[in-house]
């Protein structure tokens, strides 16, 4: 069995967002605390990253998390890539440059934005070391056979995920006919609703309940929420018993 953790849920200016003020009663509720979205496989044989936010570290040690084996990236936004200086504690730690799993146009981002992960430095220098791989089709690793599919994120095309009969669609505007098939009637699905207005980017609160309801899974999961969502209050007036918001912490058996 694999399990998921849904590191994240928040958007990506996370919630509590700076500068914003907020009720006491809003504050009061742990799940409306909300980290950078990011997705933790706990595999039969080992650990998959799915994304590296900037709030990695604390999501990580919060999970008690102490080995990461493998990392896809999604898409190289800096609410998603921003945390990979902190993966070379497990290169430190393995002695091996870490496997990361990323579309050829990401990894030229990854390159640039950390170009000395992958240069030559002297002796004693400790930075972090990813081995850039191709994201294939399906991807076998930590025990697990990950499916792949490009999505729309406005003018980016994302890395939507599928193992067994759990979905996971972060920063989605629109699914491909080609791709929808591949997540109709799902056990789970986590997918996108950033914000109750509509976004250009993103799918938003009405069109993500339409979606949802097209694709039939068992049970679905809003993730990448801003703070638009007061969770307890919307889930008990304005969803149905299908569709939940997802929240930091949050565990899932995928059999």
């Amino acid at each position: 069995m694999v399990e998921a953790v849904i590191l994240g849920s928040g958007t990506s200016n996370g919630v509590p967002t700076l500068g914003v003020e907020y009720s006491a009663e809003f504050l009061a509720k742990p799940k409306n605390h909300r980290t950078r979205s990011s997705l933790l496989l706990r595999g039969p044989e080992g650990n998959l990253l799915v994304d590296c936010s900037p709030e990695m570290r604390l999501q990580l040690l919060r999970e008690d998390v102490s080995q990461v084996d493998a990392v896809i990236i999604t898409h190289t936004h800096a609410d998603h890539i921003m945390g990979m200086d902190d993966l070379r504690a497990f290169v430190l730690k393995t002695g091996r440059d870490m496997p990361v799993y990323a579309y050829p146009e990401h990894q030229v981002d990854i390159r640039r934005v950390f170009a000395y992960a992958f240069a030559e430095l002297p002796p004693g220098i400790e930075v972090p070391r990813f081995e850039l791989m191709d994201l294939p089709p399906v991807l076998k690793t930590c025990g697990m056979e990950v499916q792949s599919f490009r999505v729309r994120h406005g003018a980016t095309e994302v890395a939507a995920l599928k193992v067994n009969r759990f979905g996971y669609i972060t920063d989605v505007s629109e699914i491909p006919a080609e791709v929808w098939p591949h997540f109709c009637d799902l056990d789970t699905l986590v997918i996108d609703a950033v914000r109750r207005r509509p976004h250009p980017n993103h799918l938003h609160f009405a069109r993500a309940i339409e979606v949802a309801e097209q694709l039939g899974a068992k049970m679905t999961y809003f993730t990448h929420l801003s703070h638009d969502y007061d969770h307890d209050i919307t889930e008990r007036d304005e969803l149905p018993p299908t569709i939940r918001l997802a929240f930091d912490g949050l565990r899932i058996d995928i059999l």
